[in-house]
């Protein structure tokens, strides 16, 4: 029988590790994650959809021709080629329908993505605004005002967000919002920009505020020198 006063009692008797048997220490919770990464990260290497993309894409251009049931070219077609045919064909649509249906999960996951973009870049453009003006003022040459917005402006680059409106471009009244018309002719320009545009792919974020101009006139080319006729 085995004496109870025997048995070794811990150093630290009311540590968690001795009270609590399902107690996972730091560092074996770190070993976990690590794990779970990698097993995570296998997971998608082997992931058989991913791999396939391109076999699909080239299935897709396949299915546009059209298949000859005569597979060995003697002139005539037997009923095993002919089911050949019909299988080829078949499996071909398939793969066609699947990669468009990839490609259009794709592209309406990227549409998803950039929707959310768009809301987390709404409540950060009154501070680009504030940037810009800062900028203009001279508060951004240097010091830590200039650090900031130098992160803070590459971090709204690095989520796809793009500024547009600047001088001279063409009006485009689908982006730009024109607050006045000093222009003469029909064609338009932006003259002065009052606020940046922004967007996120094809997705507009805000319209650049913009007061319209006529088109700068192209800059005339110099003349030929005359030619020197003292003799």
């Amino acid at each position: 029988m085995t004496n109870p006063h025997d048995e070794q009692m811990p150093d630290n008797p009311g540590a968690p590790e001795a009270t609590d048997p399902e107690y996972v220490s730091p560092d074996q919770a770190e070993t976990l994650a690590d794990e779970a990464a990698e097993s995570e990260a296998l997971a998608t290497d082997e992931d058989p959809l991913l791999a396939a993309d391109a076999e699909l894409e080239d299935a897709a251009k396949i299915a546009e021709n059209a298949i000859d049931p005569d597979a060995d070219g003697d002139g005539a077609v037997s009923d095993i080629e002919l089911q050949l045919a019909e299988r080829t064909e078949s499996l071909q649509r398939v793969s066609a329908e699947y990669a468009n249906y990839r490609r259009r999960t794709e592209r309406e996951r990227g549409e998803l993505a950039n929707t959310a973009k768009a809301k987390f870049a709404t409540p950060l453009l009154p501070l680009l605004d504030d940037l810009d003006l800062a900028e203009q003022h001279g508060d951004l040459a240097e010091g830590p005002l200039k650090a900031f917005a130098d992160k803070f402006r590459s971090i709204v680059a690095g989520q796809g967000i793009k500024e547009f409106g600047a001088e001279g471009d063409a009006f485009n009244p689908e982006i730009h919002e024109a607050v006045q018309d000093l222009s003469q002719g029909d064609t338009k320009a932006v003259g002065t920009v009052l606020r940046k545009g922004y967007m996120i792919g094809d997705r507009l974020v805000r319209n650049a505020m913009v007061i319209i101009a006529d088109p700068a006139e192209p800059a005339e080319p110099a003349g030929e020198p005359e030619a020197d006729t003292t003799e």
